[in-house]
């Protein structure tokens, strides 16, 4: 299915706050039908024009802290690299189904796992910015997931338009998860559109969707730069039951 994407109206005090940079958005399309075994049942695996999509996500993670808190020295700036999917329920808001999230941080990855129900891994990672190419390394502490490209912005800055695959892939403001129990939960976000560029890159290792059970194909990847956005963050709400 294609759904209609928008930032929601959201009237509660938001919880957390955070800065995204240096991120890249590489996509590879894939059938439906092989994600949805890994997806809960509550949940469909959303599509564009009939095809799934799954994202490897490379990006520097800063200026985080909870909303009238001081920051956490060992855990306000860190790299994060996470695996997702595009998913929606029933009559829902569409929203980003994680595979996977890999952090630098320990004590990111200890809190994030047992406040917002999400795959982390503590994973040993580098980030090295040369003026224009970014060098990302990620190296999970348990078990083969490995990541190991450059990358690059090639253009000037856009904003996707609606009804568009960039648009689809992009402009999502909440996420899914679930716990233990297969109880589903919605994180919601907020910031503005993304200020996106095309973006070339040499990716020499990526084992990271493999590591979550998923083949991706062995096509060039459909990539998307963008150099910084911050981001407001909601606690989580339930809506389902076990």
């Amino acid at each position: 299915m294609t759904t209609n994407l928008g930032s929601p109206t959201i009237d509660r005090p938001w919880a957390m706050q955070q800065t995204w940079s240096k991120l890249l958005f590489a996509h590879w399309p894939l059938k439906s039908d092989i994600l949805r075994p890994l997806i809960p049942p509550g949940l469909a695996v959303d599509t564009f024009d009939g095809q799934a999509w799954v994202g490897v996500v490379p990006f520097l993670m800063s200026s985080v802290r909870f909303r009238a808190a001081p920051p956490i020295p060992t855990a306000q700036q860190f790299c994060e690299l996470n695996v997702r999917t595009y998913v929606c329920p029933p009559g829902g808001q569409p929203g980003v189904w994680f595979f996977s999230l890999d952090a630098a941080s320990l004590l990111a990855v200890m809190g994030a796992r047992a406040a917002f129900h999400l795959p982390y891994y503590h994973a040993e990672m580098r980030l090295r910015n040369d003026g224009k190419t970014t060098h990302y390394t990620s190296t999970r502490r348990s078990g083969q997931a490995r990541f190991e490209g450059s990358y690059q912005p090639d253009g000037s800055v856009f904003s996707s338009q609606s009804g568009t695959l960039e648009h689809w892939l992009t402009e999502r403001y909440c996420l899914y998860a679930a716990d233990r129990q297969k109880q589903l939960y919605r994180g919601d976000i907020e910031h503005i559109p993304w200020p996106l560029q095309r973006a070339t890159a040499d990716i020499q290792r990526n084992t990271m969707a493999q590591a979550a059970g998923i083949d991706l194909p062995d096509t060039v990847p459909l990539l998307h730069y963008a150099e910084r956005i911050h981001v407001r963050a909601w606690l989580l709400q339930s809506i389902t039951k076990p």
